[in-house]
C-alpha cells in the first residue's frame, strides 16, 4: 500500500476502490459477536456526521465520546472529524470530577457514551448513549461529503494525565494523523491482516492502531476491555495476526500460563508494544511463547504521534532493548545536561505529527521549543550504530549526593553527571519537560 494516498479528512479513510463489503470490524463487546463490513462502517459514520451537522454545531466544535471499546465509538470518532468537528475521546477511568474537568474543559457541546459511563456524563451537556435506541433514532442516515480540513485544522484533543496537574488536551490536527497513517502503511500491503486491539480506544496506542487499519482496509477484532481470557480466546478463534498493547497487557497474559499452553497462537506475526518500557524478562518471555512473531519495541508521544524510530537504514539487526533507528522522516536529537547535542540526552522530535500544542493551558510552557522541535522529557541513549535505547523520565531522576539518579534500570544506562556541572538554564528547562508520553 502506498503512502501516497490523498486523505483529506482524519475521519474518511476508506478507500473508494476496495470491495466494502468486507468486513472491517468484529465487535466482541456485547458479549456476542458482531461484525460490521466498510459498508456498515461508512453508513454509519456518515450518519453521524450529517446527525451532528443538523445540530448546528460550529466547524471546529467539540464532541466528547466517553464509552468503552464498541463499533460506534470509532464511527462516533470518525463522524465527528467527517462533519468538521473535533472528537475528544476521554478517559472513563478517570474519577468523575476529572471527568467532568475535561469535557468543560474541552468546551464540548454534546457528550456520546455508553450505559455504564451514563451517570458519570456531565448533567448540563445533551448525552446520547451510543448502545440504546436513542443513538440509532439521533442518526440521519444518508451520504455525506467529508468536510477538507485546513492546514493545521484539529481533528481530536487527547487529554494526557501526566504525572501532577490537571490533565492537558493535546491538540492534534489532521494533518498531523494522516501523515501518520500513511508513514505506517508505506512498508507494506497490511490489508491482509487481523488486528486485536484490547486497549481502550481513548489513548493513542489503540486509536492510531485503529486508524492505521482502517486505512489498509484491514479487519479489526475489537474487545471491550483487556482480560487474558478474552485476549486469547480471540487469538485462537480469530486467528489474529497483529496484536497492539502495553507491556503490562502482556505481562498478564503470559503470566497465565494454563491458558497459554491451551491456546494456539501460531497466526500471530508482529507484535507491537508501546506506551510504556519493556523489560529484557518480559521481551524474553514473549520470543517462548510467540517464536515467529516479529516484536516491536515501540516507542510514541501523545503530542508527536507513533512514528518515531524504525529499521537501520543498512540492514543491521536491531538490538532487543532498543527503541530503534530514527524514522528518516524524522529529526531526533538527544541534548546533554550542558544543553549541547549528546549521544546520552533528553530525546527532541521534529516531525510532521507534532500537536498544535495544549488547549486552553497558558499557563504550561509550549513543549516545543523555538526551532520546531518537541521536547519529550524522556533520557535516550544512542549506540555506535545509530540505534536508541530508553534510560529513564527526567522527571523520575533524583539527586543523590551529587549525582543523578535514575530509578529501575535507568542506573545501568546513565552515566552519573555531578550537580554543580548542570548548567542552571538546563535544570530550569529540565522541570517544564512535558509529562511522560508513557504514562498518558
Amino acid at each position: 500500500m502506498s503512502s501516497s494516498l490523498a486523505f483529506s479528512n482524519l475521519g474518511a479513510l476508506t478507500a473508494t476502490d476496495r470491495d466494502i463489503n468486507k468486513v472491517a470490524i468484529i465487535d466482541l463487546g456485547s458479549g456476542q459477536e458482531r461484525r460490521f463490513s466498510y459498508r456498515d462502517f461508512e453508513g454509519e459514520a456518515n450518519a453521524v456526521a450529517r446527525s451532528l451537522s443538523a445540530q448546528g454545531l460550529t466547524r471546529g466544535d467539540r464532541v466528547a465520546i466517553l464509552s468503552a471499546n464498541r463499533f460506534e465509538f470509532l464511527t462516533t470518532v470518525h463522524g465527528i472529524m467527517r462533519a468538521g468537528f473535533v472528537a475528544v475521546p476521554v478517559n472513563f477511568k478517570f474519577p468523575p470530577a476529572t471527568i467532568d474537568y475535561i469535557i468543560h474543559d474541552s468546551g464540548a457541546r454534546l457528550v456520546f457514551c455508553d450505559a455504564q459511563r451514563f451517570e458519570s456524563a456531565p448533567k448540563d451537556l445533551p448525552c446520547i448513549r451510543l448502545d440504546a435506541e436513542e443513538f440509532a433514532d439521533s442518526l440521519k442516515p444518508g451520504p455525506f461529503s467529508s468536510v477538507t480540513a485546513a492546514n493545521g485544522e484539529p481533528a481530536m484533543f487527547l487529554y494526557t494525565s501526566g504525572s501532577t496537574g490537571r490533565p492537558k488536551g493535546v491538540v492534534l490536527s489532521h494533518q498531523s494523523h494522516i501523515w501518520v497513517v500513511q508513514q505506517r502503511m508505506a512498508a507494506q500491503d497490511l490489508s491482509r491482516h487481523r488486528f486485536l486491539i484490547a486497549a481502550p480506544l481513548y489513548h493513542m496506542n489503540a486509536l492510531a492502531m485503529s486508524q492505521l487499519a482502517h486505512a489498509a482496509f484491514a479487519t479489526v477484532i475489537l474487545l471491550p476491555h483487556f482480560t487474558t481470557r478474552l485476549y486469547l480466546k480471540a487469538i485462537e478463534d480469530y486467528r489474529c495476526t497483529w496484536l497492539t498493547a502495553v507491556p503490562p497487557m502482556i505481562a498478564m497474559m503470559l503470566n497465565d500460563k494454563e491458558r497459554i499452553a491451551a491456546t494456539d497462537l501460531s497466526s500471530v506475526e508482529s507484535l507491537r508494544m508501546g506506551s510504556a518500557p519493556v523489560s529484557q524478562s518480559l521481551m524474553a518471555a514473549i520470543h517462548r511463547v510467540l517464536p515467529k512473531a516479529v516484536v516491536t519495541n515501540a516507542y510514541g508521544t501523545t503530542e508527536a504521534g507513533p512514528v518515531v524510530f524504525g529499521p537501520h537504514p543498512k540492514g543491521l539487526p536491531q538490538p532487543e532493548m532498543s527503541v530503534g533507528y530514527p524514522h528518516p522522516k524524522i529529526e531526533l536529537r538527544l541534548i546533554g545536561e550542558d544543553g549541547r547535542p549528546s549521544d546520552l540526552g533528553v530525546l527532541e522530535m521534529k516531525s510532521p505529527a507534532l500537536t498544535n500544542g495544549y488547549h486552553n493551558r497558558p499557563d504550561v510552557p509550549s513543549p516545543i521549543t523555538r526551532d520546531g522541535f518537541y521536547v519529550t522529557g524522556d533520557v535516550f541513549r544512542r549506540d555506535g550504530n545509530g540505534f536508541y535505547f530508553f534510560v529513564g523520565r527526567t522527571d523520575d531522576m533524583f539527586v543523590s549526593g551529587g549525582e543523578n539518579i535514575f530509578p529501575r534500570r535507568s542506573r545501568r544506562c546513565w552515566k552519573p553527571i555531578p550537580t554543580s556541572s548542570r548548567p542552571a538554564s538546563y535544570r530550569s528547562t529540565m522541570k517544564s519537560r512535558a509529562p511522560s508520553p508513557w504514562r498518558s
